[in-house]
């Protein structure tokens, strides 16, 4: 019983971990689309970025604030339940600290997303379309550290897990130019 109950906790853990990843993937395109709103003609303005602030904010307390709380909670009680808080600072622990590490960061990154959508709901755009397209990237980033992390576990090597995630951070870097030098050659 208590065993299926671990799992349970884990299962839920993982689903609010998608859902939470799925806002901080989905808010950043409706950023860029409030902030492309901008150059439109007034009256279109408006009405694109009433139903942007809509759009953001049942997205973002609706869907990724509760996420983000329950993937924390559910998070710790896992780690406690399964033991692995104990491992923390050992060798066979060490990929679970690397990975709350980039959590750390990851929860980091989501408060700074939340102050550029409370300013953007404010009428504030400090950034343009550019820079949040980049800013889009950073989540990928995370996810892609922190499921290598938990699948792969102590079997990881730090050099080439980090050559790994620098190469991953460079392809995307590159992906994202791409796509502006042909959205700019398109524009002509």
């Amino acid at each position: 019983m208590i065993m299926n109950l671990y799992l349970y906790l884990k299962a839920l853990h993982i689903i609010f971990v998608v859902t939470w990843f799925a806002g901080l993937f989905y808010m950043p395109r409706l950023l860029i689309y409030n902030t492309e709103a901008m150059s439109q003609p007034e009256d279109i303005r408006k009405a694109l970025q009433q139903q942007f602030g809509i759009m953001m904010k049942r997205l973002w307390y609706g869907i990724t604030w509760p996420s983000a709380i329950l993937t924390l909670i559910l998070g710790l009680t896992v780690m406690v339940r399964s033991g692995w808080h104990l491992l923390l600072f050992k060798d066979e622990g060490s990929w679970l600290l690397y990975k709350l590490v980039f959590v750390l960061f990851l929860y980091i990154y989501f408060l700074l997303e939340h102050r550029i959508f409370k300013q953007q709901i404010s009428g504030e755009f400090r950034y343009s379309s550019q820079q949040l397209r980049v800013w889009n990237e950073i989540a990928t980033i995370f996810l892609v550290a922190i499921v290598m992390l938990v699948v792969v576990k102590e079997n990881i090597s730090v050099l080439w897990g980090l050559g790994g995630l620098v190469l991953f951070i460079l392809l995307l870097m590159s992906a994202i130019n791409i796509y502006k030098a042909l959205r700019n050659r398109d524009k002509k």
